[in-house]
């Protein structure tokens, strides 16, 4: 692999805010099962995934395979809610990526979202064309902080991870893009501004930056 630079993209609250969506699906699939919420669920399940969700923090059940039917069904739900009301890029993202494009450099996501829940967002967005392919759930074993994701990501456009940028919202993002040995812009959209400090930049939104500021060199 050559010098070549290359961007690396987290998904939600780097393109898309879906926290309204995901929340409505919850709401949607309690009703359509006939099971009940506990207060503040959403908030206290931020970031945990539907298998730890539905037995430890809703106890709906504890059955391998009534835990995988309602996941899997949450998840279309989530995707029927996307379309029916569409989704917005996060400000800044599309002039972004449009720079990154004009530059040449290839960008490519890398994230624990379920691929279909990315490839029906990217549709309805318009903008899959920005991007070189996806890194999800499926594809790998072990979570952020564990560089995996990132590094996997990287092999996918064939760019060594000292040349490559990683866009981040969460603190584990941003500890697994450091142990993969990349650089990282954090987007302050989840996490205040003073709890990013340790990400190489920190921007309120992508078209703060510029392909100089991030490879100097390039």
């Amino acid at each position: 692999m050559d010098c070549k630079r290359g961007a690396v993209f987290d998904w939600d609250g780097v393109i898309i805010n879906s926290g309204a969506q995901h929340e409505l699906s919850w709401e949607r699939l309690a009703r359509e099962s006939g099971k009940t919420l506990p207060e503040n669920h959403f908030k206290r399940g931020f970031g945990m995934k539907n298998e730890v969700i539905i037995p430890e923090l809703l106890g709906w059940t504890s059955a391998p395979v009534e835990i995988r039917i309602l996941s899997l069904r949450k998840e279309a739900i989530y995707r029927e809610i996307v379309r029916e009301q569409g989704m917005t890029a996060l400000p800044g993202v599309k002039p972004w990526l449009e720079t990154l494009r004009a530059e040449g450099i290839p960008c490519v996501i890398a994230s624990s979202t379920h691929r279909e829940n990315i490839t029906t967002t990217l549709e309805v967005l318009g903008l899959g064309e920005f991007f070189a392919g996806a890194i999800t759930a499926e594809d790998v074993k072990r979570g952020k902080p564990d560089p995996e994701v990132f590094l996997t990501a990287a092999r996918r456009i064939e760019v060594e991870p000292a040349h490559a940028v990683v866009f981040e919202d969460a603190l584990v993002g941003i500890a697994a893009a450091h142990a993969a040995g990349m650089r990282v812009v954090a987007v302050a959209t989840t996490e205040p501004r003073e709890k990013l400090a340790h990400a190489d930049w920190v921007v309120d939104r992508l078209d703060q930056l510029s392909v100089a500021q991030l490879w100097p060199s390039g």
